[in-house]
């Protein structure tokens, strides 16, 4: 039996297996990425197929089961590969919490859920994740590489390669930019300092001063891949922007020639966008590209509860309300802004997709009706949840991100979530990952409770999927609750 968009997929990777390549189901919405990756993983386990009886054709091969199983195979390596972005990450964190935390993470609902589903999730958040690896390990046209795959997988992601490009162009100019500053101050030292005739003294000094600047910062321990440094603490926003428009200029040559693949990706992209006519394949009428400002707030909100103990404990609210005293009256005015915009969002820019509110299989639905749209007030009631919501993020990416890298995060989200005209929790699942792997907590207690509430919002899912299923009038067969 198939489920929801299976009955597109499921049907369409079969006819690549008998080899109709020219067969395009027109509602299907995403490229065929996924059914590539099906065809490899197919033929790499024909033999035991054969040997087995299952099939006696590559097309027989290719069933229900077979097809759902090469997500299965794509989660094990999303998990190396959250395990791998971890440790290179914090590179202190011993390996037993880094296979902890991604086992953790592959226990997030909506990921773990589409596992045992023929759907475009997992394939598309292993893509985006390999891509980045590469990049944070300086791979530049590796990176790229993983960034086609992922584009062919969903489109949506050239949004994440754009944003894999801008972290390694921060990365390299923001870090040149630090080590130029702090050999400026060692030389301003090395100057003023009366111990100028005994250079020995005056370099072991400078190296002591230059290995406290990228270890620790005011007091706060930060890990060593992220190299701050007392000026950019102290710096603004749009200070680190100033440095990284500086460097980028006078390193213009050198960011050409590194971060060019990405920008022959972009190219293509756009090219091909301009040739279909739009950036989905099929069902272009239900999928129009709208101004759903809203669905930025769902998502900082969904993904505050789900790791609720992350962001609601005594620890993180002091800390939260420490930053908006310390920023006064500044604080006050963001905080107003923020409002502002979050109930122009909701009020001119709330948008209810008919597939939303005609399809009860999902939760969604059921969201929309119970809370969202439950009267007139109950979506501004919510605004100030939204709000709260993304000030918690900021605050708890802000503790070891730079600002601008926090921004990038912000405006690639919404270049995702905004466009999408339906409520899908799936549409959440890569800023969620990008969100978690930089929070960095280290309490255990939160990151027990974390899993402890992903378990149980999976069980409830399965349960409520495999034991309450219902009926449609007017339509064959059982239907069943999913995501």
């Amino acid at each position: 039996m198939m489920f929801k968009d299976e009955i597109f997929h499921i049907p369409q990777a079969q006819k690549y297996c008998s080899g109709n390549f020219r067969s395009w189901d027109p509602m299907i919405t995403t490229p065929p990425g996924l059914y590539y990756l099906s065809l490899a993983h197919i033929a790499s386990l024909f033999p035991a197929v054969v040997f087995t009886q299952a099939g006696s054709s590559f097309s027989e091969a290719c069933s229900t089961q077979i097809l759902r199983s090469t997500n299965g195979i794509l989660a094990v390596l999303c998990s190396v590969l959250v395990y791998d972005i971890i440790s290179h990450l914090r590179p202190n964190l011993d390996d037993k919490k880094a296979t902890t935390y991604a086992v953790i993470f592959a226990l997030y609902p909506l990921h773990w859920f589409f596992t045992f589903l023929y759907y475009t999730d997992v394939a598309s958040l292993t893509a985006v994740l390999a891509m980045y690896l590469a990049c944070l390990k300086k791979n530049y046209w590796s990176s790229a590489l993983f960034g086609i795959f992922a584009v062919v997988i969903r489109q949506t992601n050239i949004i994440w390669m754009l944003f894999v490009a801008c972290c390694g162009v921060i990365d390299t100019t923001l870090t040149c930019h630090d080590d130029n500053v702090q050999i400026h101050e060692n030389d301003l030292v090395q100057e003023s300092s009366p111990l100028n005739a005994k250079g020995s003294l005056v370099s072991s000094a400078n190296l002591r001063k230059r290995k406290f600047y990228r270890t620790k910062v005011a007091g706060k321990q930060f890990p060593r891949s992220t190299r701050f440094s007392s000026i950019n603490l102290k710096s603004g926003l749009m200070d680190e922007v100033r440095s990284m428009i500086l460097t980028m200029w006078r390193m213009k040559s050198e960011l050409l020639v590194s971060f060019s693949p990405f920008l022959i990706v972009l190219m293509a992209f756009v090219a091909f966008v301009r040739w279909n006519g739009s950036i989905v394949l099929g069902a272009k009428e239900a999928h129009t590209v709208s101004l759903h400002f809203a669905q930025i707030m769902y998502f900082g909100l969904f993904s505050a509860l789900v790791t609720a103990p992350l962001h609601y404990n005594l620890s993180e609210v002091i800390d939260l309300f420490h930053s908006f005293w310390k920023g006064r009256p500044l604080s006050c005015f963001q905080v107003f802004i923020f409002l502002l915009a979050g109930f122009i969002s909701v009020h001119y820019f709330s948008i209810a997709h008919p597939y939303l509110l005609a399809d009860n299989r999902h939760y969604p639905f059921y969201l929309w009706r119970k809370v969202i749209n439950t009267n007139w007030s109950s979506k501004y009631l919510l605004v100030p949840a939204y709000v709260c919501s993304w000030f918690s993020i900021f605050n708890i990416l802000g503790k070891f991100r730079r600002k601008i890298w926090v921004l990038a995060y912000f405006v690639a989200t919404a270049a995702v979530l905004v466009p999408a005209p339906l409520i899908e929790f799936r549409y959440f699942t890569t800023p969620f990952y990008f969100l978690m792997l930089h929070s960095q907590m280290n309490g255990r207690l939160s990151w027990l409770l974390i899993a402890l509430l992903f378990i149980a919002l999976n069980a409830f899912t399965m349960i409520m999927f495999l034991f309450r299923p219902f009926y449609w009038e007017n339509e064959s067969g059982k239907q069943r609750f999913i995501w």
